[in-house]
């Protein structure tokens, strides 16, 4: 696994957002999000490097802690913390990864996180949207299997958050669209892929119905070239209209891999295991323009894929959801 790129991008309030041309701009700053992601992207390191960079991005998540509050999700040099970029889905993300650090057996690292996420489980229970409970409901199932004497705090978040999901997958799904909402956005998969974590620790047949079919719609409908086509950002996919082509981004590929990896370990089901590796082809070429997203001189990953070609930008975003996706795919 090369973490040459994720060296280079790594500072002293974690991983930097951008690098236009692979290199580093420390000006656009550091985000919550992608400090969440780098975590988690750490804590499946081996060796040494496992807990030197679990260390350094847990380190990044409490500076940017509010206690009672949440995340503060954008660092900026000579002016600190900004409230721009500020989201639920900051506020989800550093949760779930914060959960997975608690259960990491890294001391440091364990008691920092776990901090963090008993303290967020004050405020989580505010958020609406459904990614946000999506990345939320992931944590909490992390804490429920690995941390039982947690359960009684966390299962009302848990139910809430299903009900959730599947409350609104039952309001939008119609012949031809099984789906949670009307339009398909960003990061489509976590919404399926929470549900089968929650199943993973509550045998459930109505709710694994429901994340199968959501997860296989999806993945139907951006394999039907016979090769990865996710939602473009240029106006999302609406129901009853074609699936825009551009751009086409990196987190989009790592989130159906993320989701496809938790259903297979799920069901079993070798469907899933095929589609996580014709998605991961993607990164290698397979895709619209036959072009490798990762660069072999750098490390990095290309922010994605534009009507003219390659996105120049290698920024920490597409990296750590490239990194991931490696790592689980081949663990």
């Amino acid at each position: 696994m090369n973490y040459s790129h994720l060296a280079r991008l790594t500072c002293d309030y974690g991983i930097i957002q951008f690098a236009p041309h692979g290199e580093p701009d420390i000006n656009s700053g550091c985000t919550t999000d992608d400090n969440a992601r780098a975590l988690l992207v750490a804590l499946n390191m081996e060796g040494s490097q496992r807990e030197e960079y679990a260390s350094l991005y847990c380190e990044a998540l409490q500076k940017a802690w509010r206690r009672g509050e949440g995340w503060r999700n954008w660092w900026l040099p000579n002016r600190g913390y900004v409230t721009d970029l500020d989201s639920e889905d900051s506020q989800g993300r550093a949760f779930m990864a914060c959960c997975f650090g608690a259960v990491s057996g890294l001391p440091g690292v364990s008691k920092a996180c776990r901090e963090m996420a008993a303290d967020a489980l004050s405020f989580i229970e505010t958020l609406e949207f459904p990614r946000s409970n999506a990345y939320v409901l992931i944590g909490c199932t992390v804490l429920a299997r690995e941390l039982p004497e947690d359960d009684r705090r966390i299962s009302g978040i848990i139910q809430r958050c299903v009900e959730q999901l599947t409350g609104l997958y039952q309001r939008y799904n119609s012949p031809g669209w099984r789906w949670f909402e009307d339009r398909m956005t960003y990061c489509n998969a976590i919404l399926p892929h929470a549900l089968f974590s929650y199943c993973g620790i509550k045998a459930d047949k109505k709710v694994q119905g429901i994340a199968r079919d959501s997860l296989m719609f999806l993945g139907d409908s951006l394999l039907a070239k016979g090769y990865f086509t996710p939602v473009g950002n240029r106006g999302w996919w609406t129901k009853g209209k074609k699936i825009p082509l551009f751009d086409q981004q990196p987190v989009e590929a790592g989130s159906m891999i993320l989701a496809c990896r938790e259903a297979f370990r799920v069901t079993g089901q070798k469907d899933f295991q095929s589609m996580m590796e014709i998605i991961w082809e993607w990164y290698l070429g397979k895709n619209i323009h036959d072009l490798p997203l990762i660069n072999s001189e750098t490390g990095g990953c290309h922010d994605g894929l534009t009507p003219d070609g390659l996105n120049p930008n290698q920024g920490a975003e597409a990296l750590v959801t490239m990194l991931l996706s490696n790592q689980l795919l081949h663990s």
